[in-house]
């Protein structure tokens, strides 16, 4: 059994890993941190978690007790908690912030995007967690870099829902602004371009074009909706094919012949993908749930590969059709 520990224990991330972990067969909460809940219990803050645990929030963590630590703080405290606290040689890291997913000198996370780097994830210690857009555009765009295919500027348009904001409350995910509203935002500029980018690099050296990324927020709470689009000399069989090829032993990216919409994928750890040509341009639709596929589900699928099992394990989760 892997004893788990969750610093950070009052977001919507860290919620939904709990609820993940509740269910986990070969996982059990060992403790959950946060300061500024500690004693209290955990359905208090995740009231989705009512009847389902009597754990409380602690401000002790005992790391020599735990196999996995999650750190699910909020951008900037990941390198802080590191720098600050001496852990266990044997313990496994996975970070869903954004502070260790670029490479540079001295950061010894791997990229945690199992369809890129499952099996340097394996063998890895600690884990960057990819963010909620970038999962979703880059398995828009991975095959297509694998072919050495990218090459002139990619265009994409994302929306999200509300809950990728995180739960503090903001003017923008403010209810009676969010709903029936639509926006864009950190257009051409969002923090998430950098690891998308390195990616790409990783598999076409090559590619050196722009990648155009209007972020939009969308009037719904969870769920990721990817339109990219790129000039392109295959056929639309042939990109089909493609994206098949690449994603055949990758449990949770499913390439389907009909236009998919987020729905599909809410509540989920699945991708879903579509793919056409249009006048010259390959174009790619991608739908993730931001708060599984895109932090804690995909957490836990890093979980599983790191320490042996069947990545799906744990994560048989069911969308909500209506």
């Amino acid at each position: 059994m892997i004893k788990v520990g969750i610093i950070g224990g009052a977001g919507y991330t860290a919620g939904e890993l709990v609820r993940i972990l509740l269910n986990h067969p070969e996982a059990e909460i060992s403790f959950i941190h946060s300061g500024s809940n500690a004693g209290n219990p955990i359905c208090d803050v995740h009231k989705d978690l009512i009847g389902e645990t009597d754990l409380v929030f602690t401000a002790e963590a005992d790391f020599n007790a735990i196999d996995a630590l999650f750190l699910c703080m909020g951008h900037g405290k990941s390198v802080e908690f590191m720098s600050e606290n001496e852990l266990p040689e044997s313990l496994k890291v996975i970070d869903l912030s954004h502070d260790f997913r670029l490479k540079r000198e001295g950061n010894n996370f791997i990229y945690g995007l199992p369809e890129l780097d499952r099996e340097a994830i394996k063998e890895c210690k600690y884990i960057a967690n990819p963010g909620c857009f970038a999962t979703g555009i880059q398995l828009a765009l991975l095959p297509l870099a694998s072919a050495k295919l990218l090459n002139s500027e990619v265009h994409v348009h994302a929306i999200t829902g509300s809950t990728g904001a995180g739960q503090a409350p903001s003017r923008t995910s403010h209810y009676s602004w969010r709903s029936g509203n639509v926006s864009a935002y950190k257009m051409f500029k969002h923090q998430h371009l950098g690891e998308i980018k390195q990616s790409l690099a990783q598999l076409q050296g090559s590619f050196d074009h722009a990648l155009n990324f209007v972020p939009i927020r969308g009037n719904h709470t969870r769920g990721i909706f990817v339109s990219a689009y790129v000039d392109c000399d295959l056929s639309e069989e042939e990109a089909v094919a493609l994206f098949e090829d690449y994603y055949k032993e990758h449990p949770f990216v499913w390439v389907t012949k009909q236009n998919p919409d987020v729905k599909q994928v809410v509540n989920t750890n699945k991708a879903v993908l579509f793919v056409e040509k249009h006048d010259g341009k390959i174009v790619v639709i991608s739908c993730t749930d931001n708060l599984l596929k895109g932090a804690s589900g995909q957490a836990v699928q890093n979980m599983n590969l790191i320490f042996g099992l069947d990545e799906k394990t744990g994560l048989n989760l069911k969308p909500v059709s209506f």
